[in-house]
């Protein structure tokens, strides 16, 4: 997630990420979702721009739009606190 949000915020400097913005008119989520583009091999599933954009589309704009990398760690694991599904560090140890 953290290198996601370099590139979206032009931290990484890679020319062309490959990722595009959803082009939609919903309101809920953030202001910067990503397009998934449809694939049909299973073999792009485990790419890691296919494997991110969901969750990424899942935060809120508070996350998303963070002034800096230390500010998005934190606010991240502030909203992933509770969703040990997607947050768990107690699996590191």
């Amino acid at each position: 997630m953290i290198d996601l949000y370099k590139y979206m915020h032009g931290i990484y400097d890679t020319g062309n990420p490959n990722f595009q913005l959803a082009e939609t008119k919903d309101t809920r989520g953030n202001s910067l979702k990503l397009y998934k583009p449809f694939c049909r091999l299973n073999v792009r599933s485990c790419f890691f721009a296919e494997r991110v954009i969901p969750h990424w589309n899942s935060l809120p704009e508070t996350v998303v739009t963070a002034p800096s990398v230390n500010s998005f760690k934190g606010r991240l694991d502030n909203f992933w606190a509770d969703r040990p599904e997607k947050f768990s560090p107690t699996c590191y140890q």
